[in-house]
């Protein structure tokens, strides 16, 4: 395996974005600060947190709130405590005095999903949207930018973005890594990745191309419960209904919380269970225009439930992607036939008005998300009921025509 560290790279920052840098870097510091507090124990390096897990787990719900950063900072700002206090350990262990971790300096560390290249500009995750700059590349770097970061040979690791006060200059180191070729013979032997398409929607909170269904009805039925409390205790009008209202948040907060942890948790089964290397989500992007109807707490729900299932994922092996959105629910599912129409989708059912194809719409929609990304990454699909020879070569598991109970008809070649 080759790892590339490319000659920092001069970003040019428009003005008018510069200030969202400087707070992002401010709350990305305030995290991982967080984290070396919650990792530190002063008393014996025993006691000191050096699993990441544990120390996501812990704080990352907490960091999200207290914080305007994206999921991916905030797990870079733990990530990075974690491994400090881990060579502070190291030293410790060799009887050197140490001390707790401390970040001071201006830097942040950015992911593949935080930055995202382009030829001559990169856009980078900020509290306030995304701000796309241009680079300034240096003449002389012993690693060219061309060669290290544009091809395709080389995939984009974790990189540092870091600001000089004294010029008043954005820079940013990238890492790139490059697996040789006894890795690649490795991969060969081992055979192909397996993909999980996991659909969003109003309908069913979430579907998955194996055709597991999280219906959310208990989601929406309690979320109906806590309006209706809420809107009980306002009509009250007095400090003691105020301090109900404060304390029946908390309790809908940490239920929400609890409720999506749990659905996360039993995605990232469903993937292991069916050995999926990968899951996939659609880009929730712009998920509110796209889904005009769906309630605040869906979108909510959504946005927390791609976050939890990111950071669960790992843990278990598996990693997680996402795909554009576009067609996705519109798209007939069947590899032969793959015909796109408006008019496909009623509601929950979907009907290819080509093919004839009918079938839960939403679970149409799950195998289209994983079969966009095994088509982009020549991975194969695992999906499970409903599809013969037609869904060829997506890797496929017949169900006998049932999917968690919805039933469907099945056509020719089906």
């Amino acid at each position: 395996m080759e790892v590339r560290r490319t000659a920092p790279v001069k970003l040019i920052v428009p003005d008018e974005r510069r200030d969202d840098l400087h707070q992002s870097a401010r709350q990305f510091l305030y995290c991982a600060n967080r984290a070396a507090d919650f990792c530190w124990d002063g008393r014996s390096y025993t006691n000191c947190v050096t699993a990441n897990s544990t120390a996501r787990d812990a704080l990352y719900a907490e960091l999200r709130e207290e914080t305007d950063l994206t999921a991916n900072l905030v797990q870079e700002a733990i990530r990075r405590a974690v491994q400090a206090t881990k060579g502070v350990v190291e030293r410790w262990k060799q009887g050197k005095r140490v001390s707790q971790p401390e970040f001071t300096s201006w830097s942040m560390v950015y992911d593949k999903r935080s930055a995202k290249f382009y030829r001559n500009k990169v856009s980078l995750s900020t509290v306030n949207g995304r701000v796309e700059c241009e680079f300034e590349l240096p003449a002389d770097s012993p690693t060219p930018y061309e060669q290290y970061v544009l091809s395709d040979e080389y995939e984009f690791r974790a990189s540092t973005l870091q600001y000089d006060k004294a010029t008043d200059e954005f820079y940013f180191h990238i890492t790139t890594r490059k697996d040789d070729d006894d890795d690649d013979e490795v991969s060969a032997d081992t055979g192909h990745q397996t993909v999980l398409g996991i659909d969003l929607g109003v309908n069913s909170l979430a579907v998955s191309s194996t055709g597991t269904f999280w219906q959310g009805d208990d989601y929406d039925h309690w979320c109906r419960e806590f309006e209706k409390r809420r809107g009980e205790i306002q009509q009250c009008g007095t400090q003691a209904a105020h301090n109900a209202l404060l304390r029946l948040g908390k309790r809908e907060e940490a239920w929400r919380k609890q409720y999506i942890h749990t659905v996360a948790n039993e995605i990232v089964e469903e993937a292991v269970e069916h050995d999926c290397d990968v899951i996939v989500f659609e880009d929730l992007m712009d998920i509110r225009e796209r889904l005009p109807y769906a309630k605040w707490h869906h979108v909510w729900a959504f946005r927390r439930l791609a976050e939890y299932v990111e950071y669960k994922a790992p843990e278990q092996g598996v990693s997680v992607e996402q795909v554009e959105p576009n067609h996705t629910s519109q798209r007939c599912s069947r590899t032969d036939c793959g015909f796109t129409h408006e008019d496909n989708r009623h509601g929950e059912h979907f009907e290819c008005q080509k093919c004839g194809y009918e079938i839960n719409a939403d679970y149409n929609a799950a195998k289209n998300i994983g079969v966009r990304y095994a088509r982009k990454q020549r991975h194969s699909l695992r999906s499970s009921p409903k599809s013969g020879s037609g869904d060829a070569p997506v890797d496929v598991r017949v169900n006998g025509g049932t999917v968690n109970g919805e039933s469907y008809q099945p056509i020719a070649g089906d």
